[in-house]
């Protein structure tokens, strides 16, 4: 490695006794891998996907059949009745945005089981004041705390008890907290428990960062609908930009005319020569959340060794691709990020600084050399300058790379003085 980088020998020996101890997790990371792929590839193959569904369409986009079946074979992997694929969903936060105006009415009550919502979505709820909000629209906002990082079950079916909602929300991903991401275990679970007292609620899965990392998807255990970015996992790192929403038709239909117009739905929408990198993007996304999961696998054994608290740890199993160090202070962090920036293949040259950014109450700092901006199914880090200063690493489009992006991050802690490697 020392041939291309300038990294301690005693870095490089580390990440080979590191990747020697991993053989085991990255071997159930391609069992899961193997898995998706051939149901991928299934549904490519039961549509019938051809070269003449690449064409774009522009204007109206009237009888787009790329769009149609992209959005068909969507559906298939993901286990839903249908759904709606479109790049002009311009992150996760907008996507789940339409999802919910599209399913709730003035008068209505969401209730997020997972405690507070990550910082986006909040302006959306009406947590925080932004307008055209959720909250403007008389949708009332209810939220039921975590109990040890967890959902607490009983006090969800104590709240449903009371009076009935129309949405039961669950955020699958940790976000910038601490807590663990939810396993499809989890969220069945929660479904189950909603069961037993409301029958008619509608139970949404931001899904953002999970997809393709188990072997289910929250629809197989009982949620209606689920929604997502395509620069994360579902987009393969080929997707340029967009997002998804997949679950029952006729919540489909619901949001699909919300993000159209009441009573054009789903039949409009030119996909201006997008349907290709949407394809082909897709049909790699099992692949490349694999190789994502191999990365925050190998950054848990390297910092951990380092003597950093992660989690997950390096050999536990994993609910998305969220790897989280705790760095302890902004030193630290700032160092962290600035190293793996260094490993991005595009603009490597760059350093990052932590700066404000739209939907954060504090400076962000954020390492992300992307072929597409901001996409974290990339090797990307991320953090909020605040307590306890964890830094949120995700994505890796191959492993061999992304690796090497790991232990750049180390090797500027290193150059800082932040590590030391003596008793390596």
């Amino acid at each position: 490695m020392n041939e291309f980088f300038n990294i301690s020998p005693k870095l490089c020996e580390l990440g080979k006794m590191i990747k020697k101890e991993l053989k085991p997790v990255f071997e159930g990371i391609d069992e899961v891998t193997e898995y998706n792929q051939q149901k991928m590839l299934s549904a490519f193959i039961k549509n019938g996907v051809s070269e003449s569904h690449f064409a774009g369409s522009t204007g109206y986009g009237y009888d787009d059949r790329g769009r149609e079946i992209l959005e068909r074979v969507f559906a298939d992997a993901m286990g839903a009745e249908d759904a709606l694929i479109r790049h002009n969903f311009v992150s996760g936060t907008h996507t789940l945005t339409v999802a919910l105006f599209g399913i709730l009415r003035p008068g209505d009550t969401v209730l997020c089981v997972t405690g507070t919502p990550y910082d986006t979505i909040q302006f959306t709820f009406g947590i925080k004041d932004a307008p055209g909000s959720l909250k403007e629209f008389g949708v009332k906002y209810e939220q039921v705390e975590l109990k040890d990082g967890k959902p607490d079950l009983e006090s969800i079916k104590n709240r449903l008890k009371k009076e009935p909602v129309k949405m039961v929300y669950i955020q699958r991903s940790r976000g910038y907290s601490l807590r663990p991401s939810l396993f499809v275990s989890d969220i069945e679970r929660i479904v189950k428990a909603v069961r037993e007292i409301d029958k008619k609620a509608v139970i949404m899965v931001d899904n953002c960062y999970g997809e393709f990392v188990e072997k289910s998807e929250p629809l197989s255990v009982g949620a209606d609908i689920i929604a997502g970015s395509l620069i994360k996992n579902p987009g393969g790192g080929i997707a340029p930009t967009g997002g998804y929403i997949a679950g029952k038709a006729e919540l489909i239909e619901l949001c699909a005319n919300r993000l159209n117009a009441p009573g054009i739905g789903k039949e409009l929408g030119a996909t201006l020569g997008h349907s290709k990198d949407l394809f082909m993007g897709i049909f790699n996304a099992p692949h490349v959340t694999g190789e994502a999961l191999k990365t925050a696998a190998f950054a848990a054994g390297i910092f951990s060794a380092l003597g950093y608290s992660v989690t997950p740890g390096q050999n536990e199993s994993r609910a998305d691709i969220i790897q989280v160090i705790q760095l302890e202070d902004e030193k630290a962090l700032i160092a962290f990020c600035k190293g793996m920036q260094k490993g991005a293949p595009i603009d490597s040259f760059v350093t990052p600084e932590p700066s404000d950014m739209p939907g954060y109450d504090c400076k962000v700092i954020m390492a992300a050399g992307a072929f597409h901006l901001g996409a974290s199914i990339e090797l990307s880090a991320d953090a909020p300058l605040r307590k306890p200063y964890a830094v949120w690493m995700q994505g890796g489009l191959n492993f061999h790379s992304a690796g090497t992006g790991v232990l750049l991050a180390a090797q500027s802690m290193l150059e800082q003085g932040i590590i030391s490697l003596e008793n390596i």
